[in-house]
């Protein structure tokens, strides 16, 4: 590499790696290369295998508030796993008018009472199988609020019988650490929702 291609890489810029393709470079905090790739954010995640979602399999009533016997949507990184889940997407689909107005959080807890109910889907369709447990309901240890995502309104819900859907970008912000869960939360009983996730799995 030569001087004009280190002085791009620690104060950003571009770099031709192919006839009419620019690549762009930048520096972290730390002064280290940082390649944004072409495609998008996902895409190398996905190309290597590291890019799972999951979703409710059936309809699912959800359970008020911190209550341990609990029902919705939830991925634990188990005990042992070896590995960090970087969580980067959650959506949800409401099937009918909601049974009140409320909230829909997402909340942590560990991965106690946690079982592997819904098998996660590799993104590379075919790829290996995910760490994670992901179950629609448990006995879990009482989950605490991280994010709030959406106001659930009586009434809004239904237009002509198309579900109202949501999706929330997560953007990497929220990792679970072995023994660590992530998991819907409504502050009343909601019906007919599903829910679903998409994470990535790196190395500890």
């Amino acid at each position: 590499m030569d001087w004009k291609n280190i002085l791009l890489f620690a104060r950003g810029g571009t770099r031709e790696t192919a006839k009419g393709t620019m690549t762009e470079l930048a520096s972290d905090p730390l002064d280290g290369a940082l390649l944004v790739q072409q495609g998008g954010k996902l895409r190398a995640a996905a190309l290597a295998g590291r890019l799972f979602t999951a979703c409710n399999t059936a309809i699912v009533t959800t359970t008020v508030g911190a209550a341990t016997t609990w029902t919705g949507l939830g991925v634990a990184n188990p005990t042992g796993s070896c590995i960090k889940i970087i969580m980067h997407e959650f959506n949800f689909a409401q099937w009918l008018i909601n049974t009140g107005e409320g909230i829909l959080a997402l909340a942590t807890t560990t991965d106690s009472g946690f079982a592997a109910a819904i098998t996660p889907r590799n993104r590379a369709f075919g790829g290996l199988p995910s760490k994670a447990y992901v179950d629609d309901g448990a006995t879990v240890l009482a989950p605490v609020v991280e994010q709030y995502v959406a106001s659930l309104t009586h009434g809004a819900a239904d237009v002509d019988g198309v579900p109202a859907i949501l999706r929330v970008d997560l953007n990497g912000s929220l990792v679970l650490l072995p023994g660590r869960s992530v998991l819907t939360y409504t502050d009343i009983v909601q019906q007919k929702c599903s829910f679903g996730f998409m994470w990535e799995e790196v190395p500890l």
